[in-house]
């Protein structure tokens, strides 16, 4: 679900990554907001608040919410950044492990250390998390060709809304497959998102913070899935390949 890119990306891929992805940043919102009362998943709402506290002249809290914003916008840059650098090596399916890795130490930093930092530095738990999440959209966007996002909602649902209403319209079977199909991938992650929320919210409530670590751990636990499926599938090619060249050794 992470290696394949282009044409060899599949709607499975995308369902699995989408599903995979939309829980861990669901549970992500949760947890961050129930710790440091800051949305991790989305930087709409902070642009918003950014724009009031100028208003009213709080530069200070002004500053904060710019914060949110801007590392937001740093780990989607990060994702990108590496993701170009490797895919100009030629090594275009490993692009995801960088940035996955580097998502899974923040949540894995955040839930040993978190307790610590709660008080003192709550700001620095909410930029991790807002620098992991937009690291995270990034990587999904590029990875599935910009058909799936996981970290917010709100695209998610004008597009759901927008191919409900063609559903009415379109007659064609092709269009009527594609559309359903679409739909699908967009209610599994508006499903697993919220499913995401309510496992984030029941492990805080016994965890704490160190729920992070989790989620960090089902993330890692995909990525290696994903690792050994990809190994299996090479091992079972060259078996193939063995039997097909020489078949009087079988």
């Amino acid at each position: 679900m992470f290696r394949h890119q282009g044409k060899s990306r599949t709607y499975t891929h995308n369902l699995k990554l989408a599903s995979l992805l939309s829980f861990v940043a669901g549970a992500v919102n949760a947890i961050g907001f129930l710790t440091v009362q800051v949305l991790t998943t989305n930087v709409t709402g902070h642009f918003a608040f950014l724009v009031e506290e100028v208003f009213y002249l709080n530069f200070d809290r002004a500053f904060t919410f710019f914060c949110y914003v801007i590392f937001f916008f740093l780990g989607s840059f990060f994702s990108g950044f590496i993701s170009e650098f490797i895919h100009r090596k030629g090594s275009e399916r490993y692009i995801y492990i960088i940035p996955a890795s580097v998502e899974v130490i923040i949540l894995f930093t955040l839930a040993i250390w978190g307790p610590e930092w709660k008080i003192p530095h709550p700001a620095f738990i909410a930029f991790s998390l807002l620098f992991a999440m937009g690291l995270q959209n990034a990587l999904v966007t590029m990875i599935s060709g910009s058909i799936v996002r996981t970290t917010h909602l709100t695209g998610l649902f004008t597009d759901l809304g927008i191919e409900l209403s063609q559903l009415f319209f379109y007659r064609s079977k092709i269009h009527k497959i594609k559309l359903k199909s679409s739909i699908r991938l967009r209610l599994s992650i508006i499903f697993f998102f919220f499913l995401g929320g309510i496992a984030g919210g029941f492990g805080y409530e016994f965890l704490k913070i160190k729920a992070l670590f989790i989620i960090g751990t089902v993330l890692l636990a995909g990525l290696i899935y994903d690792w050994v499926k990809f190994r299996v599938l090479k091992l079972t090619e060259k078996l193939k390949f063995v039997a097909v060249k020489f078949p009087g050794n079988h």
